[in-house]
């Protein structure tokens, strides 16, 4: 068994709405130093496979077919 962690986050360019919202509420609470702010997801995933190399081949197939969408995220596993 081994955990794998995907981070997946907008691609660059990408209009992020969530974020802007968190910043803009940041500022109302004082924060006014933060310069930008982007929102992604943290998604764990325990994967019943022989070796962690081979659970993240499987992590990777499911970020490609469900976990992100590659039109707007990038998504990294560790």
């Amino acid at each position: 068994m081994a955990r794998v962690r995907v981070l997946v986050r907008l691609k660059p360019g990408i209009l992020d709405v969530q974020g802007a919202a968190v910043k803009r509420a940041l500022a109302g609470l004082g924060f006014t130093d933060v310069a930008d702010l982007r929102i992604g997801k943290v998604i764990e995933v325990d994967v019943d496979a022989a070796t962690p190399a081979a659970a993240r081949t499987r992590a990777d197939e499911m970020c490609r077919k469900l976990l992100a969408n590659p039109i707007l995220e990038d998504y990294t596993i560790e």
